[in-house]
């Protein structure tokens, strides 16, 4: 074997080499992301029920108010405001619930997602900071409606019960 041939074969040999370490890197790394998307959809379940959770309890708080709001402020297309109001209200109260406990956690994601999308284009005086509040909580939602609430979940527990 030649002196060039050797110096080749040693540069392919590390090459495959500085590959393999940076493949195994990889995966490690790839194997604690995986470990934290559990925690990752608790985070984004707990918060953005909080947000339309305490939204739905200011709602019931002044009844009288919210009316108002959805008869003259709100430009809720279709139906009548008071119905508007109800569903509103009634969503911003019981999916926040679903979504904490991940049970029927896509439903209740994407039941917050229109809520959301309907009150992003029926509020006509919302500040830029507020639609980048609504694309955020939006991106969240949609998150969980595609990947669900994840391992730590009553969906979960069911999944694994119910399929074998």
């Amino acid at each position: 074997m030649t002196t060039t041939t050797t110096v080749e074969t040693n540069r392919e040999s590390d090459k495959k080499s500085l590959m393999r370490r940076t493949v195994k890197l990889y995966s490690a790394t790839i194997k604690w992301v995986d470990y934290l998307q559990p925690v990752l959809n608790v985070i984004f379940r707990l918060s953005v029920a909080k947000v339309f959770f305490m939204s739905g309890l200011t709602k019931i708080k002044s009844w009288d108010t919210t009316l108002m709001l959805f008869e003259y402020e709100y430009a809720v297309p279709v139906i009548d405001f008071k119905l508007a109001a109800i569903l509103a209200t009634g969503g911003e109260l019981i999916l926040p619930v679903l979504l904490v406990l991940g049970l029927a956690g896509r439903f209740g994601a994407a039941g917050l997602f229109i809520l959301n999308f309907v009150a992003a284009i029926s509020y006509p005086d919302i500040s830029p900071a507020g639609i980048k509040d609504h694309y955020f909580w939006g991106a969240m939602l949609l998150v969980l409606v595609v990947y669900g609430p994840g391992k730590l979940s009553i969906d979960h527990l069911i999944k694994r019960k119910l399929v074998p």
